[in-house]
């Protein structure tokens, strides 16, 4: 059973769908567990265990930082060549210009194609939930680097896969706007065994809506037990609520320069992206583990039809299989 696969609920009769919602959610949670516990991601470990990679002093320490404190910083061309880095920075050029044309469009009155949600409409997305992207996409193949992925896999400790792949624009909202949905302090469902990573691609300052963190609010970390995550316990957490249990000065706030890379267990508690005056434009990534692509999520993104992966590395064809 599958979080997206809601047939179940929606054949029910009115007067059941509470009680088709309630063992819909049973079967998704239960499915996770056999997934982790004894399927899907049992032999993911097996396979971490037999290629485990050799990380470099600087792999290291973003591993480190994630084990201890839910996340780490780096800057890209720490990761990345400078050929990859101009790549990536010339395809947000044309994603801002794109979407900034599509909202002057908007505000004339005209139609705009800018993919928005429902519930989201402060943030414009490059891929959403339907990309199809070539493996040559710049940040593609930065994500699928042996050097990226390998820090996946050593702090997930089993082969991961790659369930999330996108650009976003953050609206600036006003100074009198009120955060809703990410905005507001959560916990990302998606997996216990998460890592997402966010490249900042202008500068983030407090007025352009930066990512906060709750350090050490990952499983595992001394702050855990603040509403602890739990499969398909998807909540918001007010800032009241949190401050019962964290001082605002340990909360990390992320203002940072362009070419900044934030490595991040958003299962761990976390907000961001209510920019006030300035937009905030950034590419992220999401490494998961597979029991999480049994039962709780979904691909936002696909590779070409025919496309040919054979030559890749394993652990690359493998997080993109």
């Amino acid at each position: 059973m599958h979080r997206s696969g809601t047939a179940i609920v929606t054949r029910a009769p009115a007067r059941l769908r509470p009680q088709a919602t309630q063992l819909h959610r049973k079967g998704v949670v239960a499915t996770y567990k056999l997934h982790d516990r004894i399927f899907s991601n049992r032999h993911a470990r097996s396979l971490y265990t037999a290629n485990r990679p050799s990380l470099d002093t600087v792999q290291q320490r973003i591993v480190q930082e994630l084990d201890t404190d839910g996340y780490a910083l780096a800057d890209a061309r720490e990761l990345l060549s400078e050929e990859a880095w101009e790549r990536i920075a010339a395809s947000a050029a044309s994603f801002v210009a794109e979407t900034e044309a599509g909202l002057a469009r908007e505000s004339e009155g005209g139609g705009g194609e800018l993919r928005r949600r429902a519930g989201k409409e402060f943030l414009v997305r490059k891929y959403d939930e339907s990309g199809v992207v070539t493996l040559d996409d710049p940040w593609l193949d930065a994500c699928i680097s042996r050097r990226v992925i390998d820090i996946a896999s050593s702090y997930l400790q089993l082969w991961p896969k790659l369930e999330h792949l996108d650009m976003w624009y953050s609206l600036p909202v006003g100074s009198g706007g009120e955060r809703r949905a990410s905005q507001l302090w959560h916990r990302d469902y998606d997996d216990r065994h998460l890592l997402k990573a966010f490249l900042y691609l202008a500068d983030v300052d407090a007025e352009s809506g930066p990512f906060e963190f709750v350090p050490g609010s990952h499983p595992g970390g001394r702050h855990a037990g603040i509403h602890p995550w739990a499969p398909m316990a998807i909540g918001r957490i007010s800032e009241a609520e949190l401050a019962k249990y964290v001082p605002a000065d340990e909360v990390r706030t992320f203002t940072a320069p362009k070419g900044t890379i934030i490595f991040c267990n958003t299962s761990g508690l976390h907000r961001g992206g209510f920019a006030e005056a300035k937009p905030r434009v950034l590419s992220t990534v999401t490494y998961c583990s597979p029991a999480s692509l049994h039962a709780l999520t979904r691909r936002n993104y696909s590779l070409p039809r025919g496309t040919d992966t054979s030559s890749l590395d394993p652990v690359v064809r493998y997080a993109l299989s």
